[in-house]
């Protein structure tokens, strides 16, 4: 998955937020549609059984800065699910005590081709959820600043293999979309830590219909074509 988030702040996304408990009177959405990776984005995580909106670096891994934390060289705004389970890996310990969900209304994909000794852009594409919003399954590490005692935070989103219907607009992988249900309680309760329950969602699923359209641009999202509807998997 390509580090680009859309963030609108559309009916569906307003609403996800609020029945996973989230007041946004009180902590509102910040919409963007062009979130790239090492960019701030917000993130729900349990707190004190409290959940809660926050930002956070979108980058793992976080290392002190002269003006606090910075991302660290290591690239960390994605996390391979194959990785969740090695003892010692920058997702290891997240992925037991610090899950988040990431909501959105939809994610950018870059597919890459060779053009003598690099890897160039062959196309991009924009893909939404239609009339709903996603929650990609994340983890998030906290950084508190020695002399301000601020807990500074940092996430991913896990990643999966390719799914079949997404290949064509990004090969090597597809992200973590949570079903929205029961399984939200678990993931975002930093006590459980019963994995294993989690292993049917590491296997790629389209939740919800998705439309996937080709852009110009990241930063211009001009269309390029014409939409094209991606169908939900039949559970």
């Amino acid at each position: 998955m390509c580090g680009r988030l859309n963030v609108i702040d559309d009916e569906f996304v307003q609403g996800l937020c609020v029945t996973l408990g989230i007041d946004l009177t009180m902590t509102p959405l910040v919409p963007n549609r062009f979130i790239r990776a090492a960019s701030d984005v917000q993130i729900i995580r349990e707190v004190d059984g409290q959940r809660v909106l926050q930002k956070a670096r979108w980058w793992l891994l976080l290392e002190p800065s002269d003006t606090g934390f910075k991302p660290s060289q290591y690239t960390s705004f994605n996390t391979r699910c194959d990785k969740l389970n090695v003892p010692h890996s920058a997702g290891y310990s997240p992925f037991r005590t610090a899950r988040c969900i990431i909501v959105a209304k939809g994610f950018g994909e870059t597919e890459f081709e060779s053009q003598g000794n690099k890897k160039v852009p062959k196309h991009y594409h924009d893909i939404i959820a239609d009339k709903g919003a996603i929650t990609f399954g994340g983890l998030y590490k906290e950084y508190i600043a020695k002399q301000s005692a601020e807990v500074n935070l940092g996430c991913s989103i896990i990643t999966l293999p390719p799914h079949p219907k997404l290949a064509h607009f990004h090969s090597k992988s597809s992200p973590m979309m949570l079903p929205q249900d029961d399984t939200l309680d678990a993931w975002l309760d930093p006590d459980y830590q019963q994995v294993d329950s989690f292993n049917h969602l590491m296997h790629p699923r389209i939740r919800q219909d998705l439309i996937a359209t080709e852009i110009n641009k990241p930063n211009l999202h001009q269309p390029i074509g014409a939409p094209s509807v991606i169908p939900r998997d039949i559970m």
